[in-house]
């Protein structure tokens, strides 16, 4: 365990879950625990709660769980020793020498490294082997005081002016290799440089590291656009180009664009809160990340078939997320920046003042499908429309698009009204199969963890394993009545788990949330947080017959698996070759 357990008690104690989880999210206190809509996954009625007397966190619907520890590991996307870094910074705390820092360092080396390579970039772009790069951002109209801002750099058209120069500052080839920013030559030793003759937009977290780059490319070949890989400091699906900046924003709304030339073009006309995806649609993850920043999006998507496919999808992934969602149409442009280089700022400013609502967009994406002079077009259209209010949760809503959408068709409101109603009634009956086909899933899977990797061999001997767990943590003292061992458990998960029950009950100490964040992992951390929630008896007596019931449980099954184990070895004997003449 790379921290004392002390330290890890101390660290919780001093970072109250309640106080750090409504830092993110909007708690609401009830029935003795607040409660949210989860974080980690989309949901419209909360099942995400925090118990501060426990101090732990979980979701009944996705079932992520654990300390203040999991939940900043989870949420910014951190490895457990930067978490609990990052905890301590919050607190005010010493991280303590004598931990395992491998991880951390590592960590810290890459972000270092990064830097250097942004550092280097960025002075490329200025020397005179720059100069495709410099006639690119004048042709983007790209000024210098943009160019400062974002740190727009160079990589030259060469394989190894990065990593002879990133050498030079005491870097390893595995370094450069584990960064994203080398890959190692087919042919012999060495690595040479990934970024080749592109003007590079350095990625920046919104803590200000720079945990990665874009490139896009100065002649021709492909890709376009070359986004750092996956690495120990960088996930394209949980960070967006420019948030850093974007969040200082006063605009009061996000405004989501496709490309990194977008954001650069939109901060230069002064429209500093955008940001864009890298390389990838729009994630939940990426959703949720926005909302932490701002309550109202704007999504400013390419005016092609691809990006209005990407708008609708953008829609869906925002809507469970209580945002309000408007979405910006271009008439003459195909992009953000190619419209302010057309028509101005004042232009574009006027457009984001009239950009509708997501449902008058869906609703004018659905009138643009159909020819509304013919009848086929017309009902087709209706069908369709009458879909997209049926989603709706507001009856008001329903009524004014629905008054639209007959207005727009020409039939009467009623009309309108009594086709939505049958889309809903549909909705209904789909939803209730659903609920009915995931009741039947969730009553065989109820038993099993989340995570596959924790699957239980024998469930009916480890859900009474579970219920032994849960009965020590809540009284200890029932360990005197309890005589199994590790090795009785069928589940190792749990065995494990066990064992460090009996060595903190001979230390008089409890096994506290925060000292299983360092000794289990995220998915089974989140397993123990989740029978942890689950009921047993409040009364002494309760508890003893619970537990009785339970270790006959567990040893009837040990007493079947060795049986099992016997037989399967007689039979190997039997079957050997030579065995009997």
């Amino acid at each position: 365990m790379d921290f004392s357990d002390s330290f890890l008690q101390e660290l919780a104690d001093r970072n109250d879950i309640v106080d750090v989880v409504g830092s993110y999210v909007s708690l609401t206190y009830k029935g003795g625990s607040y409660w949210a809509c989860c974080p980690f996954h989309n949901e419209k009625t909360p099942s995400f709660h925090c118990d501060k007397d426990k101090q732990f966190y979980h979701c009944f619907g996705c079932g992520k769980g654990g300390s203040v520890i999991n939940f900043i590991m989870e949420i910014e996307n951190l490895s457990f020793p930067d978490a609990v870094e990052f905890l301590a910074r919050r607190a005010g705390m010493e991280m303590p020498n004598d931990g395992d820092r491998a991880q951390r360092d590592r960590r810290a080396r890459l972000l270092d490294l990064n830097r250097d390579a942004a550092r280097f970039f960025y002075a490329a772009l200025s020397a005179p082997g720059g100069r495709a790069a410099q006639d690119y951002m004048v042709r983007r109209e790209i000024g210098p005081v943009t160019a400062k801002n974002f740190g727009l750099g160079f990589a030259p058209d060469s394989f190894y002016a990065l990593t002879d120069a990133m050498r030079e500052k005491g870097y390893q080839d595995f370094e450069l290799v584990d960064a994203g920013l080398a890959n190692p030559n087919q042919r012999g030793k060495g690595v040479h440089d990934v970024f080749r003759n592109r003007l590079m937009f350095p990625v920046i977290d919104v803590r200000g590291n720079v945990i990665g780059f874009s490139g896009r490319i100065l002649g021709e070949g492909e890709p376009k656009y070359l986004n750092s890989r996956e690495t120990l400091v960088f996930s394209k699906s949980r960070n967006l180009f420019a948030l850093n900046l974007a969040k200082k924003s006063k605009n009061g709304y996000i405004l989501l664009t496709e490309g990194n030339i977008d954001v650069v073009s939109l901060h230069q006309a002064g429209f500093d809160s955008a940001v864009a995806s890298l390389g990838t649609s729009l994630t939940p993850e990426q959703a949720r990340l926005i909302s932490r920043y701002t309550d109202e999006v704007v999504i400013a998507y390419d005016n092609d078939a691809a990006g209005q496919k990407a708008a609708q999808r953008a829609i869906g992934i925002f809507q469970p997320l209580d945002l309000k969602v408007r979405v910006l149409q271009m008439e003459g442009a195909k992009d953000p920046d190619e419209f302010i280089k057309a028509n101005g700022r004042d232009a574009f400013a006027n457009l984001l003042s009239a950009s509708e609502n997501h449902i008058e967009y869906r609703l004018a994406t659905v009138a643009g499908k159909h020819d509304l002079g013919t009848a086929e077009g017309k009902v087709a259209y209706l069908k369709e429309a009458a879909g997209v209010i049926a989603e709706l949760y507001s009856p008001v809503e329903r009524e004014v698009y629905g008054m639209r959408v007959a207005e727009k068709a020409g039939v009467d409101k009623a009309v309108v009204a009594d086709e939505v109603q049958r889309a809903r009634s549909i909705r209904a009956k789909a939803a209730r199969r659903q609920a009915e086909r995931s009741v039947v899933r969730d009553v065989r899977a109820s038993v099993q963890p989340k995570d596959r990797a924790l699957r239980y061999e024998n469930t009916r001997s480890a859900l009474a394993e579970e219920g032994v767990i849960r009965l020590l943590c809540v009284d200890a003292t029932l360990l005197d009545a309890c005589d199994l061992t590790s090795e009785d458990f069928s589940s190792p998960m749990l065995g494990r788990l066990y064992g460090m029950l009996r060595e903190k009950a001979k230390e008089h100490a409890a096994l506290s949330p925060a000292v299983l964040s360092g000794s289990f992992s995220p998915e089974e951390v989140a397993q123990i947080t989740t029978l942890r929630s689950r009921p047993e008896p409040a009364d002494d007596p309760g508890r003893r017959k619970a537990l009785a019931d339970y270790i006959g449980i567990i040893r009837a099954e040990r007493d079947k698996r060795t049986v099992e184990d016997l037989r399967a070895y007689a039979e190997i004997i039997r079957n050997k070759k030579g065995y009997g003449g």
